[in-house]
């Protein structure tokens, strides 16, 4: 359990900050409010009227997805293989370049395929 006490410190530390900042700001910030700031934001693109039945997203929206989930996932298996990288030793190493060589070859594809274009 004595292992977990920094984790737990850390987290503590960081939502401390989180929450501290979050109410900070909203009591020490301007309080100046006008029909722009309260507008929601839409990337400086007026907002248009929708039609009011079901309409579809760009497929770029879902493969923009999926890939974020496929590399995020990917990418998670590098922690646990960082903290036991000691005990691993060369067969470890070996075993990791392997593993990123396979992701390295899929954002190759993804990028050769236009998948990271945004049109």
């Amino acid at each position: 359990m004595s292992n977990y006490v920094p984790i737990l410190v850390l987290l503590v530390i960081a939502a401390a900050f989180a929450i501290g900042s979050v109410i900070t700001g909203s009591l020490v910030g301007p309080k100046r409010y006008n029909r722009a700031k309260l507008d929601a934001y839409e990337c400086g693109i007026e907002p248009s009227p929708e039609p009011a039945g079901p309409h579809r997203f760009p497929v770029k929206f879902y493969l923009t997805a999926m890939l974020f989930i496929v590399f995020d996932i990917e990418i998670i298996f590098l922690y646990p293989w960082a903290v036991a990288f000691g005990s691993l030793g060369v067969f470890g190493l070996v075993e990791m370049v392997m593993f990123i060589a396979t992701v390295f070859v899929a954002y190759a594809y993804v990028w050769r395929r236009g998948g990271l274009e945004w049109d």
